[in-house]
């Protein structure tokens, strides 16, 4: 006759199936599948019970029962509360995967079966040892559970505090399960499992159907595989029939251990960010199985289960050893890329600094010569002021000249009959500011907005110390992120005005290429094949790179986007290379909450030594799969290591330096995570809840603790960017939006760039962090940011720059001025 393969196992042999099925549940765990798999195990479970009951009898099963046991039928109210709570817990896992909590049930299952009447774990291990210490008693449960939960949330508390949910939840359910003695409440009901799991099953399956049917109306039918559903859900079973004869023999505290154990042991040490935390996980692990092990009886051969802890410990010695071995296959720095570029970029900052004119004749001349034209009215005490303010910068300010100059083919009323145009255009999302030369005040007015972001103040803030000194001007201002102007070519005036919010727009971007021409310094160096940031103008000129077209939420789904095709002059605070934005500084760098403040950064030499960035999904505006193509996306999801990814690295192989490819990364280097989901259809919000690991909330100040710090486009510029050039951390920084300061900043000197691809940011942040050269130049350049910071980007600066474009603006609206062709 054919018996239950499983039956004769003792309490260990049963201790171990259950941890062997428990790790192989979170291995294939699936946080799209859960709900389905949750469903499939509970039709499964019943079938493994009465398979295990045909093959020995109803005498097999009672033979589990403890002696001092009363056998009793189970109350309605009993199975409802299991069943609730295996829901509650399976649900909230699924939409949330938070679980962090769970070594909390060890300590309080401590408490409810001394406390509550529950039969205590009579066979249990009672010596004087460490684990007799960590599990039978309150603080010694407490202790290892607290370790455990740190680990699980690397210290982040506030985050994971919603876990206590499914942890409650299962509480509730190991605690009804367990028999009780004839001093147990009233009021706390208990049964058997093994009798009545097929109704349990019932009342299980019906509210997880019920669950599922839910999901799959506000989300979609989980995807993932029905081979892998039906897999895991039998594996969950098993886990499930595992942990009942387990803790028939010793208590539920075996189960809850017996959990915590596999969440812990299957964790990838790859993708952990600190050594402390992946030494925890290690420790934790051990504690934990010792646990399971010391509450087993003492007559079971319990020495086999402790080759349980090779599970954690086998992948942490793996990746210590990764890690080492990449360390040591760096190339050397003369033979680096990254050395090459900083001192060919540091030779090309010395020349602008010595090319900058000395007096208001030779900042005249080489006015004409740069633009062939003369400068506008006022140019001479513009001088005067930037001189008198020790400015760095007299004669570089190609960017205003290249967002101006297009304007010029107008003459100064078509400019003014454009601009009408489009401020009379309802929802133009634009704002109509006036600047008042007596009072060096500016007032901004919109149809339907009354919170012009500070756009107001920051004029005032900047060009207050020049009453009387600027023309009376009136002016348009972007109130979106997001660019405004597309240029067409030729003396259009007439402008046509679309919503292309949530649409593809790269055709519309690139739709003028043929008229952009790159400009900047293409360093020669060797990279490898690596796209190391050789010339930044090319870099960002989307004419020479349509593969940006699926690299960017800009391009694929903006968030708002209200394009103004035509030749009208509208102030925007950043925008691509292929669109007529005029670039004025952004109100955001003036506000608190980006504001630097020296005492909340720290040294160098105190700075943890990775890379550091935290933030919302802006940046695109998610209807469909295509946000796994958003920048910020693609950012996180390289740097958490996600998915099976290559990475490329410049190694020396048998003496040629050459670029290899490898699933490495080393996630130590990293701290990089969302906080908040933004910018999504509910469906797709859910999906990338359930792709990334998230930060529930980051100081704004906690960049300042890394050395390395990143920076990326959101909807538009970046607003915390001045912050992290103030700072004595570096920044590194991808963008495609030029912003008014592109001509005071140089690549490699004051920051480094990051291309839009990525490719080269893990050998980059390797040989930054992990090399000795490495870290020198790492802290030089962010000196010398820091440093040109506080000459360059002072507020008086900023009141320079306006004060040039506040005269440049005067001029294209002066209607005694001609086109200019």
């Amino acid at each position: 006759m054919w018996e239950f393969p499983f039956n004769n196992l003792d309490p260990a042999g049963s201790a171990g199936a259950a941890l062997l099925c428990g790790v192989l549940s979170e291995r294939l765990s699936s946080r799209q599948a859960e709900l389905c798999s949750e469903t499939l195990c509970w039709v499964f479970l019943p079938v493994v019970f009465r398979l295990a009951g045909r093959s020995t009898g109803d005498s097999g099963l009672k033979a589990t029962l403890p002696s001092n046991s009363r056998s009793h039928a189970p109350s309605p109210v009993s199975l409802w509360i299991v069943a609730i709570g295996i829901v509650m817990h399976s649900v909230f896992k699924a939409e949330n995967g938070m679980v962090a909590f769970l070594p909390a049930l060890a300590p309080i299952l401590l408490v409810a079966q001394r406390y509550l009447g529950s039969e205590g774990s009579s066979s249990a291990n009672t010596d004087s040892s460490l684990f007799s210490l960590l599990v039978n008693t309150v603080w010694g449960t407490a202790l290892t559970a607290l370790l455990s939960f740190a680990t699980l949330t690397a210290g982040d508390i506030g985050e994971y505090a919603l876990s206590a949910i499914p942890t409650v939840a299962l509480l509730m359910v190991y605690v009804v399960l367990t028999p009780k003695t004839r001093k147990a409440p009233r009021w706390l009901p208990s049964f058997e499992v093994e009798k009545e799991v097929l109704p349990l099953s019932l009342r299980v399956l019906v509210l997880l159907c019920i669950a599922l049917s839910v999901e799959t109306y506000l989300f979609e039918f989980p995807r993932g595989g029905l081979l892998s559903a039906l897999t895991l859900g039998l594996s969950k079973a098993l886990t499930w029939y595992f942990l009942v004869h387990t803790a028939r023999s010793s208590s539920w505290r075996t189960a809850a251990a017996t959990g915590i154990f596999s969440l812990l042991s299957t964790c990838n040490p790859f993708a952990l960010s600190s050594d402390v935390q992946a030494v925890s996980y290690v420790v934790a692990s051990f504690l934990t199985l010792g646990q399971v092990i010391h509450l087993l009886p003492h007559q079971a051969n319990k020495s086999i289960l402790w080759a349980f802890l090779l599970l954690s410990l086998i992948p942490f010695v793996a990746n210590t050893l990764t890690i080492r071995s990449a360390r040591s296959a760096i190339i050397p720095s003369h033979a680096h890329p990254i050395e090459t570029l900083v001192q060919k970029a540091n030779t090309e900052f010395q020349d602008l600094i010595d090319r900058q004119s000395k007096t208001s004749r030779a900042a005249h001349t080489e006015y004409r010569r740069r633009y062939g034209v003369d400068p506008p009215p006022g140019f001479d005490a513009w001088y005067e002021f930037a001189q008198s303010h020790q400015s760095p910068i007299i004669d570089d300010f190609d960017t205003l000249y290249a967002r101006v100059s297009p304007f010029w083919r107008l003459t100064g009323l078509e400019v003014q009959e454009a601009m009408r145009s489009v401020e009379s255009a309802s929802s133009n999302e634009l704002w109509l500011c006036t600047f008042s030369n007596r009072e060096a005040k500016t007032r901004c007015r919109n149809s339907h907005r009354a919170n012009d972001r500070h756009i107001a103040f920051s004029f005032d803030k900047l060009l207050a110390v020049l009453p009387g000194v600027l023309p009376d001007i009136t002016f348009l201002v972007n109130h979106l992120d997001e660019p405004r102007v597309l240029l067409p070519p030729g003396q259009k005036t007439r402008s046509n005005m679309e919503n292309l919010s949530r649409r593809p727009v790269w055709e519309t971007l690139t739709k003028y290429c043929s008229q952009k021409i790159s400009g900047g310094h293409e360093y020669t160096v060797g990279t490898y094949g690596l796209p190391f940031v050789t010339n930044i103008s090319s870099a960002m000129d989307l004419c020479h790179h349509p593969e940006y077209s699926s690299m960017h939420g800009f391009a694929i789904s903006p968030t708002s986007f209200r394009l103004i095709e035509g030749t009208v002059p509208i102030l925007s605070t950043g925008s691509p290379s292929t669109m007529g934005d005029i670039l004025f500084p952004s109100p955001a760098y003036l506000e608190s909450e980006f504001e630097y403040v020296d005492a909340h950064d720290i040294d160098w030499d105190k700075k943890q030594n990775n890379l550091y960035w935290a933030g919302s999904t802006t940046g695109g505006f998610a209807l469909d799969d295509q946000w796994h193509h958003f920048h910020r996306q693609r950012f996180v999801h390289l740097t958490q290591n996600l998915g099976q990814q290559q990475h490329h690295y410049i190694r020396n192989e048998d003496g040629v330096i050459r670029r290899i490819q490898s699933s490495f990364l080393n996630s130590r280097l990293y701290n990089v995570a969302f906080s908040r989901i933004l910018h999504c259809e509910r469906k797709h919000c859910r999906d990338e809840r359930v792709h990334f690991h998230f930060k529930s909330w980051a100081d704004r100040n906690r960049p300042l603790q890394s050395r390395l710090v990143f920076d990326l486009d959101g909807n538009g510029i970046s607003g915390r960017y001045y912050k992290l050039l103030a700072s004595k951390s570096l920044p590194l920084k991808q963008t495609l939006f030029k912003e008014w300061h592109d001509d005071r900043l140089i690549p490699w000197v004051h920051y480094i760039p990051v291309s839009q691809s990525l490719a080269e940011l893990p050998e980059m942040v390797l040989y930054l962090t992990s090399t000795e050269s490495g870290q020198k130049r790492a802290k030089e350049i962010a000196e010398h940011g820091r440093e040109w910071f506080s000459k360059a980007f002072r507020e008086v600066d900023r009141t320079v720059y306006v004060y040039r474009l506040i005269l440049e603006l005067a001029r294209l609206q002066d209607p005694e001025r001609p086109a200019l062709l």
